[in-house]
């Protein structure tokens, strides 16, 4: 990768606006969405920790992730666009899923 390849990167997390400066993204339903998959992910074990590149696994808190999706879900009923209710719907099916999956290869 070249110098100037790295200087029109952003560090993690941010994006390129309009005039190339780099800024957090757009704040939206959809990526509140997203950022509450990844911490679970995260505290799943699936994602490593960005800076010692370890896995560790808490239930607890991704049981709470997913507690805080479902409030988001009852308190936005009726009220969301359809990609944003489908991506719900997904994200909470696929995250229940994995914390049974997980909770059950404790036991």
């Amino acid at each position: 990768m070249s110098d100037q390849e790295k200087d029109c990167e952003c560090p993690e997390g941010r994006v390129k606006n309009r005039n190339g400066d780099c800024v957090m993204p757009a704040v939206s339903f959809i990526s509140l969405i997203l950022s509450l998959n990844t911490t679970a992910l995260f505290h799943l074990g699936e994602l490593p920790h960005p800076e010692t590149g370890q896995k560790s696994m808490d239930l607890e808190l991704v049981r709470h992730s997913i507690d805080t999706l479902v409030m988001l879900e009852e308190k936005t009923k009726g009220n969301l666009e359809k990609d944003e209710q489908e991506l719900l719907d997904r994200v909470l099916y696929e995250l229940k899923m994995r914390f049974i999956k997980a909770k059950d290869g404790q036991s």
